[in-house]
């Protein structure tokens, strides 16, 4: 790192800025001071004189007095803690564990706690201070522990929940499809699927349906919910019926492509009449779900309370962002809200009626996906930021920076850049809050799966932040409490007993990689980047062990779309290719390829040009077939099948860089969930995979090819 010659580079580092980094292509970058005053102008901090940059350097240069210490400190079981200011050797503290014991003892000689060998939620009395000690464990629940094996080779499906179909399902993919989904895929083997985000987004705003741009982290998406799992089919239908749906409903789930806002405008109007109906019956079934809902509402945290009053909020006000609102309702805490509450509780009650329908179902998949014999089950998506417009960006505004968004720097795959929208935590926030969104979320995520990917997993180290109103080009990087914010995941991971995916693709920082090895997160790794430097695929025995192995991911290329360029052509098409690229010139590349890809896979001989040739005369079947197969033979405790692959299909879910060019987060698959793997060559395509998985760990080189 550079030396901070500046107060005002001294400042930003001080602040958690990175003044330098490496790109994706290993070259050194340096953050401009202008993106510098601008990133800490966002972070709250004064640079308009230099008297200003002094005075926010020494207040940051200050250790903080008790009164300032975070609410929780977060430790490692079994090893001595640092506190946020230095305290005296043998100070006495108490410590009431989460079971109930009383300790009592001393800071050690050098002013730490000493190690603590219980893990969980303590409370710390020091100094007269009253603090959480969250002690973690060393290591997250691992795929090992869920198998109850010592190298566990399993292999599961990635699917998107939205694509799936069954009859009555009104357009939109719901959790009844993916029972059904997960007791089809567990008979074929799978020990988990990969589920697309299930995080809640906006019942009055149905435009804004990337899973990936959600409303909340901290509660569930209305619209997969299938309520028929606890109010019966009947009751569904005439709902429907009373709302004159049936044809709409019939058309849409006939519709190849999901029309989120008709859908789900069709959905919620008889989901409003179902709640009505619920109401006003006086039946037993009727009365057991009101005391369910009723329960559920006195379980739910304040995420679940705030999360509906937003919603009842957006619906009355029709304005879909909450900074435009009344400035008294952009205050959760304001009385307004709070009088707003009590004059529309029958409203509230309906957003929470769909938050117990959404996390039931969710609860029910899981079981499904267990009971069907698979270790894992669910694996649920957490995406790595929400809409600044959204629930949780309103209720948690003391968390949340405002004036930036998360993105990426320009690397190989997008090299523009890219700006995703969505607002990031304050890192100063989450520590002064005792990382209680965090917390929410994680639990969240883990509640209702047996394991959770984390997007992006990159942003617990840093996140690339892009100012408003300027290019992803012209952004940064700031640091996060990355210590803390990792025993945090592994704490809830045990509590849960879910295993730890981190998707750990992009600009990757040295070290990082192995560091979440040794805390038991698997990271990634895709076909398509398992290359060495001349540009050969690697052998299956090479690929990592500390990661899942995946043929591709939702922002990627299918297997069968990579093959015939399909990617290339959309990229050409909305004009996504660098400036000194073509599409001519990247199809002869992948043409190129394609016959490394061949080769490697053993399906031709013979050397370029010749092997190009042969390589473009390949059916796409055989290559899927052999991409499988190759994915079971790695040393990867998990393989993930992305359903496009099993299937052969050439369309991606989504292409970064597009809003409405491309129909991202649309495509549904064409046969019901119960079916969809059942033709004889999917049913091959997996066995491949299956036996692959059941043969010796591969000891690198070619083994088993």
């Amino acid at each position: 790192m550079p030396t901070s010659d500046t107060p005002l580079q001294q400042l930003a580092a001080a602040a958690g800025l990175l003044l330098e980094w490496l790109d994706s292509e290993g070259e050194r970058c340096r953050l401009e001071p202008q993106v510098q005053r601008h990133l800490l102008g966002c972070l709250g901090f004064a640079t308009d004189s230099d008297a200003a940059v002094a005075a926010e350097l020494e207040r940051l240069r200050t250790p903080p007095t008790l009164d300032d210490w975070p609410p929780l400190i977060t430790a490692e079981r079994g090893a001595a803690t640092a506190l946020p200011s230095a305290l005296p050797g043998g100070t006495p503290f108490q410590l009431r564990l989460e079971q109930g014991d009383l300790l009592h003892d001393r800071l050690d000689d050098q002013g730490r706690l000493p190690p603590v060998g219980v893990v969980g939620y303590h409370r710390l009395t020091l100094a007269e201070r009253d603090l959480t000690l969250a002690v973690a464990p060393p290591r997250c629940f691992t795929l090992a522990d869920a198998c109850q094996e010592a190298a566990p080779r399993r292999w599961g499906m990635a699917v998107q929940l939205y694509a799936l179909r069954r009859p009555g399902d009104g357009g939109i993919g719901d959790t009844l499809a993916l029972e059904a989904f997960a007791r089809h895929a567990a008979q074929a083997g799978a020990a988990a699927l990969a589920v697309s985000p299930t995080h809640a987004m906006f019942s009055a705003d149905p435009e804004r349906y990337s899973p990936y741009s959600p409303s909340s982290r901290l509660n569930y998406h209305a619209l997969h919910a299938a309520p028929e799992a606890q109010l019966g089919a009947e009751a569904v239908q005439a709902a429907i019926a009373r709302g004159g749906l049936s044809e709409t409903l019939a058309q849409l789930e006939r519709d190849e492509l999901l029309d989120w806002p008709s859908a789900a405008r069709a959905k919620l109007s008889w989901l409003r009449i179902l709640h009505d109906d619920l109401r006003q019956r006086d039946d037993a079934p009727a009365r057991q779900a009101r005391e369910a809902l009723a329960a559920f509402r006195r379980q739910g945290s304040d995420a679940l309370a705030t999360h509906c009053r937003f919603e009842a909020l957006q619906q009355q006000l029709d304005e879909p962002d909450w900074r435009r609102w009344p400035e008294a309702l952009r205050d959760p805490a304001n009385p307004e809200v709070a009088r707003f509450v009590e004059a529309h509780q029958d409203e509230i009650e309906f957003h929470a009626f769909l938050q117990w329908l959404a996390a039931d179902g969710l609860a029910r998949a899981q079981r499904t996906a267990r009971e069907a014999g698979m270790p894992v089950g669910l694996i649920a998506d957490l995406a790595v930021g929400a809409d600044a417009a959204g629930s949780q960006a309103w209720s948690r505004q003391e968390e949340m920076l405002e004036g930036v968004s998360i993105g990426a720097p320009p690397d190989t795959f997008n090299v523009h850049g890219q700006d995703w929208g969505l607002v990031p935590f304050s890192p100063r926030g989450l520590v002064r809050s005792g990382f209680r969104s965090f917390i929410d979320m994680l639990r969240a995520g883990f509640a209702h799966a047996g394991g959770l990917r984390i997007d992006h997993i990159l942003g617990l180290l840093r996140l690339w932040l892009v100012p408003h109103g300027a290019s992803p080009a012209e952004g940064g990087y700031l640091r996060y409490p990355f210590d803390d914010l990792l025993r945090l995941v592994a704490l809830e991971s045990w509590r849960h007993r879910a295993i730890v995916i981190g998707e750990d693709l992009g600009t990757v920082p040295p070290g990082l990689r192995d560091r979440l090895a040794d805390v038991g997160i698997l990271g990634m790794r895709v076909l398509w980047f398992e290359r060495d430097e001349q540009g050969t695929f690697l052998p299956p025995g090479e690929w990592a062990s500390s990661a899942i192995a995946t043929t591709s991911t939702h922002d990627l290329p299918t297997v069968a779309g990579w093959w015939a360029g399909r990617d290339i052509e959309w990229r050409s098409r909305l004009g996504l290719l660098a400036d000194d690229q073509d599409a001519d010139q990247e199809q002869a590349q992948r043409r190129r390829d394609r016959a490394q890809l061949a080769k490697a896979l053993k399906l031709i001989d013979g050397h370029a040009p010749a092997a190009a040739l042969n390589a473009a005369d390949l059916p796409a079947s055989e290559v899927l077939d052999a991409c499988a197969r190759r994915l079971g033979l790695t040393p990867a405790p998990l393989a993930l099948l992305p359903v496009e692959d099993a299937l052969g299909l050439e369309e991606q879910a989504n292409l970064p860089g597009t809003l409405d060019e491309h129909p991202n987060w649309r495509r549904r698959w064409s046969d019901d969930a119960e079916r969809l793997l059942d033709s004889p060559e999917v049913r091959q395509r997996l066995a491949r995979l299956d036996e692959a998985r059941r043969l010796p760990t591969p000891q690198g080189g070619s083994a088993h090819e």
